[in-house]
């Protein structure tokens, strides 16, 4: 189901609880939100429908991901970015890394560890953030 984005400040600064397999209806609501926002949007955390749960959704190029507890094991290359976001209003800077490794559960919820470059490695840092209660 499609759900508003959440715009609350303080709610998106709330640090997420982590995320069971209990919650796959709270990921799949996240993927449609995801799918219904993708004129502006690549990537977005659970809280941003408005639930401090450890889930993001990532816009792989080709498909939608969820990610249940997300966690950046490895990093390199950090670089000076701007970013937006859809809860927000402006662009911000941040630093980021070209390339990321990271551990969380699919929607199976079974482990995944895989490595990330470029875009889509941003785009998870942008979301991990969220998931931190990080506003940039």
């Amino acid at each position: 189901m499609v759900k508003t984005v959440c715009r609350d400040i303080i709610l998106l600064k709330r640090k997420a609880e982590p995320a069971t397999k209990d919650d796959k209806q709270i990921a799949i609501d996240l993927l449609d939100t995801l799918k219904a926002n993708e004129a502006g949007c690549v990537g977005m955390a659970a809280n941003m429908i408005g639930i401090p749960k450890a889930i993001i959704a990532v816009n792989m190029g080709f498909v939608n991901v969820a990610m249940f507890n997300p966690k950046i094991i490895n990093k390199s290359e950090p670089y000076k970015t701007s970013e937006g976001c859809l809860s927000l209003l402006g662009v911000r800077d941040t630093v980021r890394y070209k390339n990321i490794e990271i551990e969380y559960y699919d929607m199976n919820f079974v482990k995944q560890c895989k490595k990330y470059s470029d875009l889509i490695a941003q785009i998870i840092q942008h979301e991990i953030d969220h998931l931190d209660g990080k506003i940039i």
